[in-house]
């Protein structure tokens, strides 16, 4: 049985304040942000952020498995929509277009040196998995290729991410994207190259 008691409405207002302050600093300057300037920002006390994360690593941790839990909630979501093709293509191009904060903190995390404890490692299991359903989904439905997998499909949103941000076309956001993930799409009866 748990002792923690569940928090008050003030208590949780100020926790999702510091969570939302610090997923933006994190994203913008890197893990080097103190607790106290996240305080700041986020209008509260340097005590109430203590309180509820003691250290810098914990608020971090914190943010990335919020932002885990976020995607796969998205995935989950996206498993219910009644076209499978669509329905993965939207959940990718979700993810590429607020992908700019998704990468800093991602690169933030890679150099931060953070030992990522088991709620967050639950967290990105959780991702992974639903997304493999997501993918299974469309390829069954014949809108994706199947000799692609995960990792692969991973790599590809890296790629459209990447072209995006080389091209800035501010204009016609998520066209570079979309040209991108079009190579996911079966090619009509064409085989692959061996």
């Amino acid at each position: 049985m748990s002792t923690e008691r569940p928090l008050r409405a003030d208590a949780r207002r100020n926790r999702a304040r510091i969570l939302e302050t610090a997923r933006a600093a994190f994203a913008a300057e890197g893990i080097g942000v103190p607790l106290d300037e996240i305080a700041r920002r986020a209008g509260v006390g340097p005590g109430t952020v203590h309180r509820h994360f003691p250290t810098k690593d914990s608020l971090f941790e914190a943010v990335i498995t919020e932002h885990l839990e976020q995607l796969a909630n998205q995935a989950r979501s996206a498993l219910q929509a009644d076209e499978a093709g669509s329905a993965f293509f939207a959940f990718l191009l979700r993810m590429i277009g607020d992908a700019d904060t998704k990468q800093d903190l991602a690169d933030a995390l890679s150099g931060a040196g953070i030992n990522l404890g088991d709620g967050t490692l639950q967290a990105a299991t959780d991702l992974r998995e639903t997304f493999a359903e997501l993918l299974a989904r469309a390829q069954h439905a014949g809108r994706v290729r199947v000799d692609v997998d995960a990792a692969d499909v991973q790599a590809i949103v890296l790629a459209a991410l990447t072209a995006q941000r080389q091209r800035g076309d501010m204009a016609r956001p998520g066209r570079l994207a979309t040209l991108v993930l079009d190579c996911l799409r079966p090619d009509d009866g064409i085989a692959p190259p061996s």
